[in-house]
Order: C-alpha cells, then structure tokens, then sequence
C-alpha cells in the first residue's frame, strides 16, 4: 500500500512537471510553421500575426495609459488610472515570441546554401531587432540568447540583460544593412508591408536603429556611444545607413480587407466596445485646439458629441462618474479604424523627422530642429489627410505650435513630443515606451491614479514563467529588481 502511494505521488509529480513545462514548449515551437517552410512562406504570416497582437494591445492598454482612450467605470483592472493586472502580460509576451521563431527559422532557411537570399536574411533580421526591442522595453530583463530554442530541448532559457540585448539589437541591424546593400527585391506576395522592395526594409532598419540608439541615448554608460552612432548615420556616412524619405517609405501593414489581411479589428472587436470607450480629454483637446485636419476631415473616424468633439478625464477618482462623449466609429460599412489600412503602422516617416528633430536639439547632429519638425508635423498630418494644402508654417502659427531655435531644451523637447505623440498614434507601445523615455508629452494626472500616480515602468513577466523557469526568472529578478511594474528598466535607471 505504501509503495502504491510513492508511485501515485512520484505520477502527479511528473504531470505538474509536464504542465509547467508545456507553456515553454508551446511558446517555443510554432504549431503552424515546419522546419521546411521557406522564407517567402513565413514572413507574410508573422508580420501578419505580429502587427495583429501590436493593435489589439496598443487599443487597449498603451492608449488607456496614454490618454488616448477611456475605459470608464468604477471596476478593478483599469488601466487608464495605472491598475495593470498581471495577467495583462501574457499576451504580447507569448504572441512575439511565438512570431519570433519564424522571423528565426527565416532567417535559417535562407542562409542555406541552397536557399541563400540576403535579402530575406536582411529582413529576417530587422524583425528580430523590432520584436525584441518590443520585449525588452516591455519588461526589462528577456530571454534572448537562448530564445526560442524548443526544436533544441532548451524550454527554460537564461534571461539576458536588457543591455547585452540591445547591443546585440544593435549587431543585427548592422548585419542586416551589409546584407541589403544592392539586395535584390523578392517575391512581393510574401511581403505585405514593402510587397518586397529591399532597399524600403533597409530604409526601415536604419530608422529603426535611430529609433532604438536615442531610446539609450539617456543612459549614462552607453550615451556617448548611442550620440557618435547617431551622428554617423545622419551626418558623417548617410550614405552607408539610407532612412526613409517621405510617407511612401513608412513601414505600414496596409489592410486590404482580402483574406488573411483582413483588420484584427473586425471580429476582435465587437463594435459595442469600440462606442463604450471614450477619447480622453488630452487626446482631443489637442486635436480641437489645432484644428488638427486629422479630426477636423474626419480621418480618424471620431464621433461628434453636441456639435463638436469631446473628451472625458483620465484617472479620474472611483465614485466621481463620468458620461461617454467622442468615440472612435465602429463600422464596416465605411472606412473607420476597425478596417482602416493606415492602422497597421510598424514606424512611419513622421516618428523619424521628430527623431532627427530631438537629435538637432540636442546638438548631435548638424540639422535644423525647426526644419525636421515642420517635416514631421506635415508628414504626420499628410500620412492621413494627402489632400492638406496649408503651408505648414502657417498651420502652425495658426495652431500655436511654431517651433523655435531660441527656446528652451524642455520647451522644443515638449513640442516635438506632444507632435510625435499623434505620430505615434495606433502604434504598438511607442508612446509609452517614449513617455517613460522622455517625460513627454505632459499628461495631465486625475485623482485616481494607483501606483502613487506614476506612469507605470514595465510589466511583470507572465505569472506561468515563474513555475516553469524558476531559476532563471529568480536570477533576472535579482539583478532587475521585483517583477512589479514600477520596478524600473535599464535604460530608465540613471
């Protein structure tokens, strides 16, 4: 009887095991790719899959956080006043990982001798780069070195230090530029975002690299390394890093409404839902005090409350109550954001002028400030509304918004970073990512806020993580500190 009991127990051990382990095992093999799939099979559907999980979290958590958006109630789990509950973790990190074994085996076919293309291997590497520097400036501390190594039997990976991760970000988007250098284009069918051109995806590597280079560029032991990079691209060897130049070159998932490119919007989103979330007063007030064309067109499909456009607070105190005014509209009967193409933003033109912008500021690199942003309010604005015929200058007195040269650092840093804001508007987590950078834009901050009112940091790591790699979360949680979402990332600590 005894030794029935050992082995029942040693059975239930052994099941617990399995379970745990199963989420690492699922996460670290992609049920729908096979080890013979090529590239022009797999990049379609992961930039597909990957983009899809950027928009359905960007709708509702970066706007919540970012005043784009209410989700108003009196409930637990808003995140709008800063309640993020663990379980809103799981999500991005199990979709990205899941897309990053194909982005990988992308680029382990096409390395192959008999499957060598540089171009694909190029690609291959810059989504790499874009997804774990979503992951990393999502929650710190990541698995990278030994990610997504499932076919290999490793389902407990280390977790890599958010710097070693970034300077090997950076290593691969190097190689991808030697790689794209006279690339020939591919098969436009297996690239819904550049339909294959390679000089576009080398474009967007090196904007992606400025992107992620000032993302450091306030860390103090790699800030004068990320300025010197900066400078190179932009001013001393453009010729070695071309960037994007104009709105034809943005890095835009463009829904066409046909089979798999198809909104995640439609049918991941009951249209209820889209009428029972507010616009923030931030948001909108902005829009309306420009007489932004972006609203005042109709382009970003709002609904009118009383006549005009309205917002409601953020983080406003439990109890107070607040009636639903402007919404974004739910239909598919008309262009609205639930089919809208522009939607499917990866990095568009504007977010890089206002990269140069910040960069002129700062004194890094030769440019005008004032140029680089007037190009990106008329690139932000002309991304949506081509048809815009106001000279940009006097929008922008019109507006009050005219940059100066002879401001202050923190007066040109607010008025490049309440434009990049709306340029930053549907994507993925940018403009948390950059508030949290920055500072910028100034949110206002209602009573209701948790967290003692500051902008969440981070969030936690999946709670399944901590029983099915006890050792190396233990270890990453050690050198980062809690896994709590006010714990700080390496780049914000000073």
């Amino acid at each position: 009887m005894k030794s029935l009991k050992i082995i029942s127990a040693l059975l239930l051990v052994t099941l617990v095991l399995s379970a745990c382990k199963k989420g690492f095992v699922d996460l670290n093999t992609d049920p729908n790719g096979t080890p013979n799939a090529l590239p022009q099979q797999l990049l379609a559907p992961a930039l597909v899959n990957t983009v899809s999980t950027n928009m359905l979290r960007n709708r509702n958590f970066n706007n919540e956080l970012m005043q784009v958006t209410v989700d108003p109630g009196d409930g637990e789990g808003k995140v709008f006043r800063y309640d993020v509950r663990r379980t809103w973790a799981d999500n991005t990190w199990n979709n990205w990982y899941t897309q990053l074994t194909n982005f990988k085996d992308i680029y382990t076919v096409a390395s192959q001798p008999l499957t060598y293309d540089r171009t694909y291997m190029g690609i291959s590497l810059i989504c790499q780069s874009w997804v774990y520097s979503l992951l990393t400036d999502t929650y710190g501390d990541i698995p990278y070195s030994e990610s997504n190594m499932g076919k290999e039997g490793n389902f407990a990976p280390k977790f890599d230090q958010q710097k070693d991760v970034y300077m090997d970000i950076f290593r691969k988007l190097e190689t991808a530029d030697t790689l794209l250098i006279g690339a020939k284009n591919v098969n436009g069918g297996s690239d819904p975002v550049f339909n294959g051109n390679a000089l576009k995806w080398r474009q967007f590597g090196n904007s992606l690299y400025l992107r992620l280079l000032l993302r450091l560029s306030g860390k103090a032991e790699v800030e004068a390394a990320c300025i010197a990079k900066i400078k190179e691209i932009v001013d001393t060897n453009p010729a070695a890093y071309p960037l994007m130049t104009g709105n034809a070159d943005a890095a835009i998932l463009r829904w066409t409404g046909v089979g798999a490119l198809t909104s995640p919007f439609i049918g991941g989103v009951r249209e209820q839902d889209w009428r029972s979330v507010g616009i923030a007063e931030f948001f909108i007030n902005n829009l309306n005090r420009w007489a932004d064309p972006r609203l005042i067109t109709g382009r970003l499909s709002i609904a009118t409350y009383q006549g005009g456009y309205a917002g409601i607070p953020s983080g406003y105190a439990p109890g107070r109550g607040v009636d639903n005014k402007s919404y974004f509209l739910s239909t598919t009967s008309a262009t609205t954001l639930m089919n809208e193409p522009l939607m499917g933003n990866i990095m568009n033109y504007s977010e890089l002028q206002f990269i140069l912008a910040e960069a002129a500021a700062k004194g890094w690199i030769a440019g005008d400030a004032q140029n680089y942003y007037n190009n990106g309010v008329l690139s932000g604005i002309t991304l949506w509304v081509p048809t815009f015929p106001t000279p940009i200058e006097s929008y922008l007195a019109s507006a009050d918004i005219t940059f100066s040269n002879t401001a202050s650092l923190d007066q040109k840093m607010e008025l490049i970073h309440q434009q990049k804001y709306y340029a930053l508007f549907a994507t993925d987590f940018e403009q948390w990512f950059e508030y949290r950078r920055t500072g910028h834009p100034l949110l206002p901050k209602g009573s209701g806020l948790i967290n003692n009112g500051i902008m969440p940091a981070r969030l936690n790591y999946p709670v399944y993580v901590q029983s099915s790699n006890p050792e190396h979360y233990k270890a990453a949680v050690a050198v980062q500190g809690p896994d709590e979402i006010s714990t700080q990332v390496w780049w914000q600590k000073p």
